[in-house]
């Protein structure tokens, strides 16, 4: 019977024992996973929400969105919805948020702030007056309150959530009956700023791949000592700021700049060349800072392949050219695939250096998020256009992972 018992406890006991192990590991990894949820997963949550958020009509004039909703669009509002215009920005307290019902209405029709703000500021009208009294009293203050316009604007951002902002950042949107359609050809602009975004970082990533494989090679052929003291060179940006960083290739590129003195002097050119303010000198730039994001998965993936290999394929026949091609490249494809994708991902996010080195037609995709965030105070649109580059960086590394797995299982 106690022979029967002992397994039993010991049972009971290596369970117990499991579950404070796997309780240990749960306690060590969950400030980790808070720290994610916190900084990382909330903030994107918060981004993709007020992408589609629209609370500025909605939570402003509740009584207005209500007189308007069997409105046709078409024919003029009825008496009550001034008259419920009226009511609701009286009940505004604070001149902000008038100011936000105002410039959220001004992004969908020129005029729309200055209607809002005159009439906010000429409340309060005289108690007592009827709907038809109210709106003649509107349209003597402001006559463009018999506009259509401003009445469909109005109507059609009702409803708390939208999806205004992220057809905006697609170069679409909504007409009065509500269905979507494209841009006017002279409006739609965010559908090229995106093709320049990838664009940009593309040349970015070939031209840090071109200059990066061999530097890569070649300190993976180097002793451990030798790489290592050259390994900090290449590290060296990271050590500074990207803004100063930047600073200093608008003191090279300059017309006086050492980089046009040094070529003038050489007799190379006789001329300054245009090396800055363009799309040349954002590109420049951008491979010096990110040229290390490309060299290091590189020289990892590099120095785990034995060098017996290209030896090996040399004695069997193979030219040594030929045998690097075949034999080693195919073997670093894993680092540059990685080294490509994070150059790129880095890259289609970029504003500083555009901004302080590019023209008016090299700003990226992140420029008119911080415009529409610090300038227009626009959020909605702004986390659109976070959404959209977030989009492309999740396709992005979607396919990188399937192409990897894909060449595991040929493998």
């Amino acid at each position: 019977m106690t022979a029967a018992v002992i397994p039993g406890n010991l049972a009971a006991q290596l369970r117990r024992s499991q579950r404070r192990k796997k309780a240990f590991a749960i306690s060590l990894t969950l400030p980790l996973l808070i720290f994610l949820l916190v900084t990382f997963i909330v903030p994107i949550g918060a981004l993709l929400m007020r992408a589609v958020e629209n609370p500025e009509v909605a939570g402003t004039v509740p009584h207005t969105v209500a007189a308007l909703k069997k409105w046709d669009r078409k024919s003029t509002p009825p008496d009550e919805a001034y008259a419920a215009m009226i009511t609701d920005l009286s009940a505004i307290s604070e001149q902000a948020d008038a100011g936000g019902l105002a410039r959220r209405l001004n992004s969908e029709i020129s005029g729309a702030r200055s209607l809002i703000m005159s009439t906010y500021r000429a409340l309060p009208f005289d108690a007592g007056l009827t709907p038809a009294q109210t709106k003649a009293h509107m349209l003597e203050l402001d006559p463009r309150w018999e506009e259509l316009g401003y009445w469909q604007a109005i109507a059609k951002n009702g409803s708390r959530w939208t999806p205004d902002y992220l057809l905006a950042s697609i170069d679409m949107k909504r007409n009065i009956e509500g269905k979507i359609v494209n841009v006017d050809p002279e409006s739609a602009a965010f559908f090229k700023i995106l093709m320049r975004t990838f664009s940009v970082s593309a040349i970015v990533t070939i031209c840090c791949l071109l200059l990066g494989y061999p530097l890569a090679y070649w300190l993976s052929t180097l002793s451990p000592r030798r790489a290592n003291i050259l390994m900090i060179l290449v590290l060296v940006p990271f050590w500074t700021s990207v803004l100063v960083r930047s600073a200093a290739w608008i003191v090279l590129l300059q017309t006086n700049g050492v980089v046009n003195r040094f070529f003038l002097e050489l007799g190379l050119i006789h001329e300054p060349l245009p090396l800055l303010f363009n799309r040349l000198g954002v590109i420049i730039a951008m491979v010096h800072i990110l040229l290390p994001f490309m060299i290091l998965p590189l020289y990892s993936v590099m120095k785990s392949v034995p060098p017996t290999y290209l030896r090996a394929a040399v004695s069997l026949g193979s030219s040594p050219l030929a045998a690097f091609f075949r034999v080693y490249m195919p073997q670093t494809f894993p680092g540059m695939g990685a080294g490509g994708l994070l150059v790129f991902i880095l890259s289609i996010g970029y504003y500083v250096t555009p901004a302080l080195l590019g023209g008016a037609d090299d700003q990226m995709l992140s420029y008119y998020i911080a415009q529409y965030t610090n300038v227009t105070v626009n959020w909605g649109m702004a986390c659109a256009l976070g959404a959209v580059l977030l989009s492309a960086t999740l396709v992005l590394y979607a396919l990188y992972r399937r192409v990897v797995k894909s060449e595991l299982s040929l493998g």
